[in-house]
Order: structure tokens, then C-alpha cells, then sequence
């Protein structure tokens, strides 16, 4: 049986960029639960995860316009500095996070000067080929407040209005 939108899939993945390093895991620790067709996952990973059964374990890869998409320059911008005063040692590399126009937000430092900082707003996997290891460990359908709420709700339903 294959999964479909309408349903709650539980499951263990590993991200690495295409032939590199592991980037993120959920092994050794809990498995993630979402809502197929949602919104809540990259569209490569909701894809492979809505043609797979419980038991299956598949690696798939996912190309930027399936994953974080395509990185964009005009998001590499400069700011003054003074917004950076409570970061200690700034440096090139730091991630930090940032409350943008959808929310919060991983920002990237490119370069610190004295009076500006020139900080990237890319994803930080945007523009990148990721290889996914999956492994579907439950299925289930969804509830209708779960499908309303647009999200998976945990064993005891959820902790929200």
C-alpha cells in the first residue's frame, strides 16, 4: 500500500549533500512525523515519502528545484553592523538566526567590515543536489483536525489553538 496526501507518515532520514558529508540525521533519536501534501517538507522529500509502505527504506536525490531551490544572489546583502552588536566575535561562516518577513530565518555571514556585515539569506542548502536516506516506520490517516490544521498531530493530539 502506498501512502497519500490524507495520511500522517513516520519516519527516519538522513540528509547529505549529493557524494558528501552527512548534514542532519534523526537516527538516534526519534523518528518525524508529518502530514503528506502539507507543505511541511521539501517537495523531493514529500514526493518519495507519498509512493513509499511502512518498511520500505529508499535513498533518493533531490535537486534544488525539489529541495531548497536555486540559490539566488540578490539575497546576499549588506547591513550595518550596529544590527550584529550583541554577536560576539563575528565572523565569516556564522550561522545566525534572524526574524524575516515569514518568520525566523537561518542568515549566513559572508564578510564583516567595520561599519557593515554582508550576510547571505540563501537557505543554507539552496542551490545544492541532497541525497536522502529514507525509512517509513508508520502510516497512518490523518485526522480531520490534523488535515484542518495542516500538520501532524503527536500521540496525545496537539498543544494549540
Amino acid at each position: 500500500m502506498t501512502e497519500s496526501a490524507a495520511r500522517v507518515v513516520t519516519f527516519h532520514y538522513t540528509v547529505r549533500e549529493a557524494g558528501g558529508e552527512e548534514v542532519q540525521s534523526s537516527r538516534g533519536g526519534e523518528p518525524m512525523a508529518v502530514l503528506l501534501g502539507a507543505g511541511n517538507l521539501i517537495p523531493g522529500v514529500d514526493a518519495a515519502l507519498a509512493g513509499m509502505s511502512v518498511g520500505e527504506a529508499r535513498t533518493v536525490e533531490i535537486p534544488p528545484e525539489q529541495g531548497y531551490g536555486r540559490r539566488d544572489e540578490a539575497l546576499v546583502q549588506r547591513v550595518p553592523r550596529k544590527h550584529f552588536d550583541k554577536v560576539p566575535n563575528l565572523a565569516p561562516g556564522m550561522q545566525l538566526m534572524a526574524n524575516g518577513a515569514q518568520g525566523p530565518q537561518v542568515v549566513t555571514v559572508v564578510k564583516v567590515g567595520m561599519s557593515v556585515v554582508d550576510v547571505d539569506l540563501n537557505h543554507p542548502l539552496a542551490g545544492k543536489t541532497l541525497e536522502f536516506d529514507l525509512e517509513v516506520t508508520d502510516s497512518r490517516e490523518a485526522t480531520a483536525e490534523e488535515i484542518a490544521h495542516g500538520h501532524a498531530h503527536g500521540p496525545g493530539g496537539h498543544a494549540h489553538d
